[in-house]
């Protein structure tokens, strides 16, 4: 029964854009983070880095710059997943994208909502959200995700089509 629960939690995961002025919890902000560094990476090198935003002025700042964070206005966190290529020059990206995926699940699994921003690898995104929180050189933002307590119930669904899947070969 467990693992039925497990996998109706990634049907659950919804890209949630609406959310009271509820808090996210310390606890809460831990645990995402935890799961976030839970995620698989090539060598077990660990290529990221974390950004926890809270303070409402700092998420204003990134619902302005970020052409598609118009929701960081009303979300009273921000998690902004970051790679350090120097570290893993080849598998950061992946990395990333794990540890970004995990959060996004963590926040189903919390009830909470959430929404992922990408930034990297569009420049016009990486050099405002590195300047608004003060990433050093070096430093990459991969993405940006919006979280808060969701105003909205989204259904749980599959997007699974047989026609993209190929069995043995193409």
């Amino acid at each position: 029964m467990d693992e039925v629960l497990r996998i109706d939690n990634l049907f659950a995961r919804r890209s949630i854009r609406r959310y009271t002025d509820e808090p996210v919890s310390e606890e809460q902000i831990e645990l995402l983070l935890k799961a976030a560094m839970a995620a698989p990476s090539a060598s077990n090198l660990k290529p990221w880095h974390f950004v926890a935003v809270t303070r409402r002025a700092v998420l204003n700042r990134l619902a302005g710059v970020h052409p598609h964070g118009k929701m960081l206005a009303q979300a009273t966190l921000a998690i902004c997943v970051c790679g350090e290529p120097v570290v893993n020059d080849r598998m950061w990206v992946q990395d990333c994208a794990a540890s970004t995926e995990n959060i996004l699940l963590a926040v189903t699994g919390l009830g909470l909502g959430a929404v992922w921003l990408g930034v990297y690898p569009r420049e016009e995104r990486i050099k405002p959200i590195s300047e608004v929180l003060g990433i050093p050189e070096g430093i990459v933002p991969f993405s940006v995700i919006s979280i808060g307590h969701p105003t909205e119930a989204l259904p749980a669904r599959t997007q699974y089509d047989e026609a993209r899947v190929h069995r043995d070969v193409w």
